[in-house]
């Protein structure tokens, strides 16, 4: 057997796991794992709160949607001619004449 095929077939039956040296190999292999795991707990994070992120900016458009309509409403319910409907419905009418103005003199 070749020396490239007999390390192949030794990594792949894991005798560099039980050798002499393998105490060096198994702290490196458990390193290797916690970068693994850490990368792992943090693209999970990523993806929630990009998740998070997308149903915020939903909300905020619906609010937005909302804020509109309710701001369309107003302005309506503000114009001139709509003040007059309701006040006709009351029994109200424009006056003919203008204001008069009222001063009070106090006197001492």
């Amino acid at each position: 057997m070749s020396k490239v095929k007999k390390g192949l077939y030794d990594f792949l039956r894991g005798s560099f796991l039980t050798d002499d040296a393998a105490f060096n190999n198994w702290r490196i292999i458990i390193f290797v794992v916690m970068l693994l795991l850490i990368m792992i707990t943090s693209a999970h994070k990523a993806e929630r709160k990009v998740i998070q992120i997308s149903i915020l900016n939903k909300q905020k458009r619906e609010l937005r949607a909302v804020y509109v309509d309710t701001g369309t409403i107003l302005m309506r319910m503000k114009m001139e001619s709509s003040i007059r409907e309701k006040a006709k419905a009351r029994g109200l009418e424009p006056l003919k004449s203008p204001p008069k103005k009222i001063k009070v003199t106090i006197k001492d």
